[in-house]
């Protein structure tokens, strides 16, 4: 049913946000439920407490690593495929399409929403092993 509900928010260009955790002070409990949404695609999930708002901050905001190179992502596709005119992407080891540009561009939005600024460029992320 989660799933169902993302992709149909998904389709109408909408945020998922998944229900309310009714046990207010089980942290640990609404902390495994916040990141269950998160891994199925989830922009967030209701707060009934104060004291889930601390949780959901530290579930819903992606790591630097996450954010920098969500950053770099978008930059890179929007410069091969606009500039290069190229349809396939690589980014270093990874190919790149659409989907992982939308997917970016959540986890950048999520990032910017935190106040975080882009520390490594796509260079950073572009050097083979």
């Amino acid at each position: 049913m989660l799933t169902h509900i993302n992709i149909a928010a998904r389709a109408r260009n909408l945020q998922s946000i998944d229900g309310p955790y009714l046990l207010i002070r089980d942290l640990d409990g609404f902390r495994a439920a916040a990141m269950r949404a998160r891994a199925l695609g989830y922009d967030g999930k209701w707060a009934l407490h104060p004291d889930q708002v601390q949780v959901l901050n530290e579930v819903f905001t992606p790591t630097r690593e996450e954010y920098d190179k969500a950053e770099a992502i978008l930059e890179h596709y929007k410069y091969v495929t606009e500039v290069e005119r190229k349809g396939a992407v690589m980014f270093g080891k990874e190919m790149i399409d659409e989907a992982s540009r939308k997917m970016a561009e959540q986890v950048a939005a999520r990032g910017a929403a935190a106040g975080m600024k882009r520390e490594k460029g796509v260079e950073d992320f572009l050097k083979t092993e």
